[in-house]
């Protein structure tokens, strides 16, 4: 290692050349071993990874030195040790960093290794002033031919030091490392898109990558080293493969319609990468509008922001690169949509005429897909969803079991009137809300129940709300709503269960007479709870559908706006208290419902009242 003379900072050009004959070197060690005798002398030493196997596996890639395996390598081994050293930190530290370079510039990892060994591994992996090995590959700037394998040598030969090191701190302050569990992908079936890829499928994908202008020629190698990956069922490798080659591709395009063709192999110290993040961003780092979007068009731009950047989508690209998916478990569903939507790219974007393709019976159902996608992790979606499966546990109120009715009609007093006065305010707010419904779904004869039903909202969920840069006022909004939504939930599945349990020992004669009083009280509310819930989901919807009007407000409007739904999610939080087992506070439950009603009902006046004097 060399550093500068004037702070002892490292001197990451003249460490490289001097550590380049080490690496060599431990290359030419490491072929001198048989895979006994690697695993005999340092197989012990790549535990602490929790990913043992993955290192045995880039011994052998060394063996054979195929420059896509090696980079593959190297992809696998960096992110499996960021992994590994984040383990490491939370012996020590809090909150692990997020990324690499922070990592191993952290103190705690310092106290663990020693400062010398961190300098080392930031000339390799952790620094953009030095080889920055994992950012130029994971994002795409290295060709196959261009990674030396004497680099993934000496990564693998530091990674089993680290394990000597770290088993001499555990130790010595008798420390257990524990690892944290791997992100699992749940819900797959929100994750498919595409049709299955068949073999004639992926023969003409791999006809495509040789044709398209999407693909840049010195990354052919990698293309098909990922398709060829899929063939295999190794999912996890295709994605590796695959995914720096769209942001290659992706970039291509992004410095063509943006005119800075300078920024398409920027990987300097010096310079912003030109990475998914950027490319994917409204507006240039100069606050001009990026033009890739409107070449992408909007379903290209969704799927890549589903698949990549919401909070709540796969985030295939950052949970590989940070080690956070069990590679061996990774699932061919995610892989195949990867897949198929780089397929579409191929298609898309080439200077040759691909008419043929685009119609072949194979490929032209891929095309279909993918110009008709609709985001499924935006906040907006997240939103249609809950609304949905709320109203579907609603519906499984009617087929409760009960008692007869006549025990019902016991209950006297306060719960009857209230329950008069709440059907009655419910009708007058949805007749205030009717001009704001799709035609024929409003009935006077029976205003309740032909509105607020399932129908009615799969028909304005069904309706398209632009997803993409939703502005910041939006997104708070949209925060209350999916609050309120969830409370509604809650409160749907905390009647169910109470309403069984109840009933349950209603037949076994195990309840108190006051218990029996209450359950009967509580039969009596959820008649007319159903139709302040499904009220409330149906003011979420029509909210929803024009949620971008908010951005229309001046700021009094819009405090005002948000105060009103805020107070909506107050009475529903409460519900969820008065509603919950140990509460059971049914008299209190209708009361706070008629005060939340009276309040929706005067701001839905009003809204009418300001949409006539606009009129």
């Amino acid at each position: 290692m060399c550093y500068l003379e004037s702070d002892q900072s490292v001197d990451y050009i003249k460490s490289i050349r001097s550590l380049g004959p080490v690496c060599e070197s431990v290359n030419l060690h490491f072929k001198s071993l048989t895979k006994e005798q690697f695993v005999t002398q340092y197989a012990l030493w790549f535990r602490w990874t929790n990913c043992t196997e993955l290192f045995l596996e880039v011994f052998d890639v060394l063996q054979y030195t195929q420059t896509t395996e090696v980079a593959l390598g190297l992809m696998k081994l960096t992110s499996c040790l960021e992994r590994a050293l984040g383990d490491v930190y939370l012996l020590i530290g809090k909150d692990c960093p997020f990324l690499l370079r922070d990592l191993l510039a952290s103190e705690q990892l310092a106290v663990v290794f020693g400062q010398a060994v961190m300098n080392v591994l930031r000339v390799f992996i952790g620094s953009p002033c030095g080889l920055n090995l994992r950012n130029i590959l994971w994002h795409g700037f290295a060709s196959p031919q261009e990674i030396p394998a004497k680099y993934c040598a000496m990564l693998l030969f530091l990674t089993a030091g680290l394990g000597q090191l770290l088993q001499t701190y555990l130790l010595q302050t008798k420390c257990i490392l524990v690892h944290r569990p791997y992100v699992i992908f749940v819900s797959l079936d929100e994750l498919d898109v595409f049709p299955d890829l068949n073999h004639e499928t992926l023969s003409i994908a791999e006809e495509l990558v040789r044709l398209s202008s999407f693909v840049l020629k010195t990354m052919l190698p990698f293309w098909m080293a990922a398709l060829t990956a899929f063939k295999q069922s190794r999912y996890a490798d295709c994605v590796i493969l695959l995914l720096p080659q769209l942001e290659v591709g992706l970039r291509l395009l992004f410095t063509t319609t943006n005119k800075c063709p300078n920024r398409l192999l920027t990987a300097e110290p010096s310079a912003l990468y030109t990475t998914f993040d950027e490319m994917l961003a409204k507006c240039l780092d100069n606050e001009e509008v990026n033009q890739l979007p409107a070449v992408l068009q909007e379903p290209a731009m969704e799927f890549l922001w589903d698949f990549l950047n919401h909070q709540e989508g796969p985030r295939i690209r950052d949970r590989l690169s940070h080690g956070e998916i069990n590679l061996e478990a990774f699932p061919r569903e995610v892989a195949k949509q990867i897949v198929a939507f780089a397929i579409t790219l191929l298609c898309r974007f080439s200077d040759e005429d691909m008419f043929a393709f685009k119609e072949h019976m194979v490929i032209k159902p891929l095309m279909n897909c993918a110009s008709c996608y609709r985001s499924r992790f935006h906040p907006i979606s997240r939103l249609k969803k809950q609304v949905l499966a709320c109203m579907k546990s609603i519906h499984l109120w009617p087929e409760l079991p009960t008692v007869p009715e006549e025990h019902v009609q016991t209950i006297k007093g306060l719960e009857g009137n209230a329950g008069a006065s709440t059907l009655i305010l419910i009708s007058e707010i949805i007749s205030q809300l009717q001009q704001y419904m799709p035609q024929n779904c409003y009935s006077s004869d029976d205003p309740i129940n032909s509105v607020l039903t399932e129908r009615l909202l799969i028909e304005l969920c069904d309706a398209h709300i632009c997803t993409l840069y939703s502005p910041r006022p939006v997104l708070e909004v949209l925060v209350v709503l999916r609050k309120i939504s969830a409370q509604c939930h809650q409160v749907s599945e905390q009647v169910i269960a109470s309403a069984e349990l109840r009933y349950k020992q209603w037949m076994n004669k195990t309840l108190h007479s006051r218990q029996r009083h209450n359950y009967l009280r509580m039969l009596n509310s959820i008649k007319f709870l159903s139709p302040v819930l499904r009220l409330i989901l149906v003011l979420l919807t029509l909210e929803l559908v024009n949620v971008h009007l908010v951005c229309k407000k001046n700021p009094f409007e819009y405090q005002r706006y948000l105060k009103f739904f805020k107070s909506v999610l107050q009475y529903t939080e409460n519900l969820v208290t008065y509603t919950s087992p140990e509460k059971n506070k049914w008299n209190e439950t209708m009361e706070l419902t008629n005060k939340a009603l009276i309040k929706i009902r005067k701001i839905s006046d009003r809204k009418l009242m300001l949409m006539q004097l606009a009129a």
